[in-house]
């Protein structure tokens, strides 16, 4: 059985910051963004999720475009990465306290991994839910603030979160492919923060190298190095 959700009118005040008034249709399409597939029911969440991914990446890339006007466009696209990141999205979905509205299944509700993941989907759906029904300025009205205070932190540590994800926004972003990536452990020892190397490559000429104790670690540490290399620092 699915969790039974809260009334949605305390949600739509918080979304909907220059219209209080609604349709029925509207409450709708806000319940189906927030009906996670888990939970057997239909509508579900999946085709909001869909359309709010593209209105995510075009609305942060116009808050960056006018919030950073003189930002490089290779420095606008790892800012955008971490703006538009599951990561981001499920610290979105816990800052409007999404699991009092939602409705997943009974294994999902159950299962601690899986709750950012699901945040980070239910948050996009919202977001296309809420382009649906009043546009693209009622979605950078909901979003830019958290934007504000997100970048904010991202500029001043700019490769915190996924650098990977970063420096793959960046590469395609100048046309240049994907980076690859090659790992050899190091040594034996379980713990040791040297274990494993990796080396980073992205013709024609970045190369950097990164540390860690398991190679996913090494690749971030990887990513990170060539993301500085970029920027200068």
């Amino acid at each position: 059985m699915s969790q039974t959700p809260r009334p949605l009118q305390q949600l739509w005040d918080a979304l909907n910051q220059s219209s209080k008034t609604h349709e029925p249709a509207d409450l709708a399409l806000l319940q189906e963004a927030l009906t996670h597939t888990s939970s057997g029911l239909n509508p579900h969440h999946e085709q909001l999720e869909f359309l709010g991914d593209a209105v995510l990446r075009l609305t942060a890339s116009e808050f960056i475009a006018s919030a950073y006007p003189q930002m490089p466009v290779g420095e606008r696209s790892s800012l955008r990465a971490q703006l538009v990141s599951d990561r981001w999205l499920a610290e979105l979905g816990s800052a409007i306290e999404i699991e009092r509205w939602w409705q997943i299944g009974p294994k999902a509700s159950g299962d601690a991994t899986a709750a950012a993941t699901i945040r980070a989907e239910l948050s996009e759906a919202l977001i296309g839910a809420l382009y649906r029904i009043n546009g693209l300025t009622a979605v950078q009205q909901w979003l830019t603030p958290h934007w504000q205070r997100s970048a904010e932190t991202v500029l001043s540590d700019p490769h915190r979160g996924n650098c990977k994800s970063a420096l793959q926004e960046w590469s395609q972003g100048e046309g240049l492919g994907l980076p690859t990536y090659s790992s050899e452990e190091m040594s034996q020892g379980h713990g040791d923060p040297r274990r494993f190397r990796c080396r980073v490559t992205l013709p024609p000429q970045l190369a950097a190298e990164g540390w860690g104790r398991s190679r996913r670690d090494a690749e971030q540490q990887a990513a990170r190095a060539a993301l500085d290399q970029l920027t200068g620092n």
